[in-house]
């Protein structure tokens, strides 16, 4: 028996969706997948009618399933609550802005039925609505991503995508609350080898106001990236740290001994060799701290 035939936790988490939630919700609840499907709602705290909504929709769809944050704590913190509360083994995830195809979940459930931990819908298809502001930065975060994870990457941050609820809970002490969420799990997942499948699919315009704050969160997005990979593969942070210090020592060291007269070891270049080997030093600890921690 595939693990999905057991059944299939949607978890849609939702914060100020009065326009959006509807439509996910109906097209949710019109799959055919041939297995059990649990749809969860997290609303985590909104202000506006989600919840008014939401409570309409319990009355014609008697498997939905509704629970609500009592103060806005964030869209990790909304799936946290939904995986926790999810009566399968396999859990989807969905916006409630109407932006991701929901007729593609049974693609992403077939490649975990396949033996992958966790199949990510790939904002990669013929017809992809992403603000061109928001672009760029997507760009970089992902490019340094694959950078320190040494994997490729289609799509680092999909709001879409099913998971082994167990994938999810073994590394649920070091998920956020926000929406960095799919992000931490992703580099999590590529590099302690977990299979991670990607499945292009179609991106739409949201339904709403997007919640996503462009130099702030990218800002964050791009400290969370050098975290997470730090945690889980130091060297790759800090090899690269100190070869530039070294690049810079050699030349500081040239400069002392070649180009002034009489030669003479500045302070910079002092300064230069010992932030070099205090780097060196603490990313073998660091390296050693994690081997250690596998065993």
């Amino acid at each position: 028996m595939s693990l999905t035939a057991q059944g299939v936790t949607i978890v849609v988490p939702a914060y100020n969706e009065e326009r959006g939630i509807e439509g996910v919700v109906e097209r949710l609840s019109s799959l055919t997948l041939g297995v059990p499907i649990e749809i969860l709602v997290v609303d985590d705290g909104s202000r506006d009618g989600t919840a008014r909504v939401l409570e309409g929709l319990r009355s014609r769809y008697p498997g939905l399933r509704v629970t609500r944050h009592h103060e806005n704590r964030g869209y990790g913190a909304a799936l946290k609550t939904g995986f926790g509360l999810a009566s399968h083994d396999v859990v989807v995830i969905t916006d409630a802005d109407g932006t991701y195809p929901e007729d593609r979940i049974a693609d992403l459930l077939a490649r975990i039925d396949d033996g992958a931990e966790m199949a990510v819908g790939s904002r990669t298809g013929a017809d992809v609505q992403i603000p061109l502001v928001r672009r760029p930065a997507k760009w970089m975060l992902r490019r340094l991503a694959e950078f320190l994870s040494g994997t490729r990457i289609p799509d680092l941050n999909s709001g879409l995508r099913a998971m082994r609820k167990e994938l999810v809970l073994l590394y649920r002490p070091i998920l956020p609350r926000g929406f960095s969420f799919t992000t931490t799990i992703t580099l999590a997942s590529l590099t302690n080898d977990h299979r991670v499948d990607w499945v292009p699919i179609d991106y739409k315009k949201r339904e709403g106001r997007s919640k996503i704050r462009p130099i702030r969160d990218t800002l964050g997005f791009t400290g969370l990236i050098l975290r997470t990979v730090m945690y889980f593969n130091p060297l790759k942070v800090f090899v690269p740290i100190g070869a530039l210090i070294g690049l810079g020592l050699a030349g500081s060291l040239y400069y002392d001994i070649f180009v002034v007269q009489p030669s003479n070891l500045s302070d910079k270049t002092v300064l230069l060799f010992l932030a070099f080997l205090h780097i060196l030093a603490v990313g073998v600890l660091a390296d050693l701290i994690d081997k250690r921690s596998r065993l």
